[in-house]
């Protein structure tokens, strides 16, 4: 793992030794898990009805400030484990029924994630998801082939002021747009099994912020011109809630409306993404972000 002694994970390239400091996710040599629990508050084809079997990572390469999980994304709460734990963890969460083992923001520590996942591959028998937030580099997407079945990624901004506002990623959408191309050569087309549920391929997720609807309009044609309408599958999510830390964004201190939810659905409907996922406006509830009590972390 030299990677971690001059971290270029992702696209920051920081150039932190995670051996003895802290790179820009927040991120030492050492994984931080916040909590490994049965989810249900995934896409349906990744929840199912058994749950998916999330593993919650402390820190994160982007830090968004409207962040739902910003208590771990940003204030760095978690427990250290070991390789030999996270491989554990696995294990549980697939004898709990899991459909799948869902890394959350397991960007920071994929090469720790990818000896773990070594440790314990003849005993798994359910696809593992990396459900990034889209900044990532190709190389490291590319480095994920042969352990990652589904990719469930966030493609956020197509505008750089805006991504560099919330973000401080200025380049994210180039970043985002490579990174997917890579996991959709990585990932077959989405594949489900007899019950509905994902078992390879790779969804986009894109949340809408408030204020922000033509630039998730921009962002849908964008996707639909380079890599057309059926080779993912979108979801489209209206959950946005302000997390409390918002004082110094104002405008994006409150819920989306129906109007701006609505016209971002009727722009995917009119290019052609019918494969998708569109929630209803009532979903901004408090059940889409767990609590970080380190559940299933301490066993």
């Amino acid at each position: 793992m030299d990677i971690l002694k001059k971290c270029t994970l992702c696209p920051r390239n920081c150039g932190v030794d995670r051996t003895k400091a802290v790179g820009f996710c927040g991120a030492t040599e050492k994984v931080k898990v916040a909590r490994a629990a049965l989810h249900f508050w995934e896409e349906p084809c990744i929840s199912g009805t058994k749950g998916s079997g999330a593993v919650f990572f402390s820190g994160c390469n982007l830090a968004c400030r409207y962040c739902q999980n910003y208590e771990i994304s940003i204030g760095g709460f978690g427990e250290e484990v070991d390789i030999k734990r996270l491989g554990d963890i696995f294990l549980t969460l697939q004898d709990e029924g899991a459909h799948n083992i869902n890394l959350v923001t397991p960007t920071p520590y994929f090469p720790q994630i990818l000896s773990a996942i070594d440790g314990v591959r003849d005993k798994m028998h359910i696809p593992f998801v990396a459900n990034v937030g889209g900044y990532e580099k190709p190389e490291t997407i590319r480095a994920l082939k042969g352990y990652i079945d589904i990719f469930l990624t966030d493609i956020k901004y197509q505008s750089t002021e805006i991504s560099n506002k919330y973000s401080s990623a200025p380049d994210y959408f180039a970043f985002a747009m490579d990174s997917l191309a890579e996991m959709l050569s990585v990932c077959d087309m989405p594949r489900l099994d007899g019950e509905g549920i994902l078992q390879s391929g790779v969804i986009v997720r894109h949340l809408v912020l408030p204020g922000c609807r033509k630039d998730s309009i921009a962002i849908l044609k964008c996707l639909a011109e380079r890599f057309g309408t059926e080779r993912f599958i979108l979801s489209l999510m209206s959950q946005f809630t302000p997390n409390g830390h918002l004082e110094e964004y104002p405008e994006i201190n409150r819920r989306i409306t129906a109007f701006e939810y609505d016209s971002v659905v009727s722009a995917a409907l009119k290019l052609g993404f019918n494969n998708a996922y569109m929630q209803e406006k009532t979903s901004a509830r408090a059940e889409y972000t767990p609590t970080f009590d380190l559940t299933g972390v301490r066993c």
